[in-house]
């Protein structure tokens, strides 16, 4: 997480940026994350078989007309279930980088504009908490409160508050050295008020950016949270959770692992780029180098 957070802090020096890259990784991005949004939001009204019908008959079956991307090990349709499973990663996604942004933008912003001395404090508060690795706080969660959805959004929700503090911090330390912001201080205004008026605007962007790459390490923490059984709890479709049942029949049926990876491969890889698209978009220094 810490690599993700130091990709959008602003440099002190830019480096030219080629012309039309940030469409590319922007469009490309917006593609993929599009394509994944919308078949979780066909699967709400359509898939091609019931994703929790068990059919022993037709149990690990190749692509074929009727089953486009196979069966499982217990008959189920493979991209039913897959369709099913975008929602799921989707609404651990969203959830977990709401929880995240609620509690680290304002955290972030009592940051940038506390008395020295409680700078101090909560910033080494909040590097304890960002070193603390997030894999092992989210499998603690499930081991105390049981695997579920519930759990993972909960768990990957707060790990990711330290990240959103430290991006919001570095934002509003750049904004309350802004001339308009010393007038506004010399004024009377509060600081509430400013926070309000002029350092959350202006820290939107960056924080635009952290909510795309969060929301990649959120569906990558999602899945490996199922996959190890901390996560989403069966029946529910899961990529995560597929890659866990393919793996007992990997030698017989090897792409019961292909589909599910690389449907987590497109969403990581779309968020990703989406963000890489976002923060030479967004960013100015980086728009006067193009």
């Amino acid at each position: 997480m810490s690599a993700a957070t130091e990709a959008i802090v602003l440099p002190d020096s830019v480096d030219v940026v080629e012309p039309g890259r940030a469409n590319w990784s922007l469009r490309v991005g917006g593609v993929l994350v599009g394509l994944v949004v919308v078949v979780a939001l066909v699967s709400f009204v359509w898939t091609p078989w019931d994703p929790y019908l068990v059919d022993g008959t037709n149990r690990l079956m190749g692509p074929s007309s009727s089953h486009w991307l196979g069966t499982d090990q217990f008959g189920r349709d493979v991209l039913s279930r897959l369709m099913v499973g975008a929602r799921t990663t989707l609404y651990v996604g969203i959830v977990a980088v709401s929880l995240a942004a609620v509690g680290g933008i304002p955290l972030g912003i009592v940051m940038g504009m506390a008395p020295r001395w409680l700078q101090t404090v909560l910033v080494r508060a909040n590097d304890l908490l960002l070193a603390f690795p997030a894999l092992l706080l989210a499998i603690m969660f499930g081991a105390v409160f049981g695997a579920s959805t519930t759990t993972a959004m909960v768990a990957i929700g707060i790990a990711t508050i330290p990240v959103f503090a430290r991006i919001t911090r570095s934002g509003t330390l750049q904004v309350m050295s802004t001339e308009y912001v010393l007038a506004a201080r010399a004024g009377g205004r509060s600081a509430p008020a400013v926070a309000v008026r002029h350092v959350l605007p202006n820290v939107t962007s960056l924080l635009l950016v952290q909510a795309s790459v969060s929301f990649a390490i959120a569906a990558l923490a999602e899945a490996a949270l199922s996959f190890l059984g901390f996560g989403t709890a069966p029946p529910i479709p899961s990529w995560g959770r597929m890659l866990n049942e393919a793996y007992s029949v990997l030698a017989v049926s090897p792409l019961q692992a292909l589909w599910p990876g690389l449907a987590i491969a497109t969403a990581v890889l779309g968020f990703n780029l989406l963000g890489d698209g976002l923060r030479d978009r967004l960013d100015p220094r980086l728009a006067d180098a193009r």
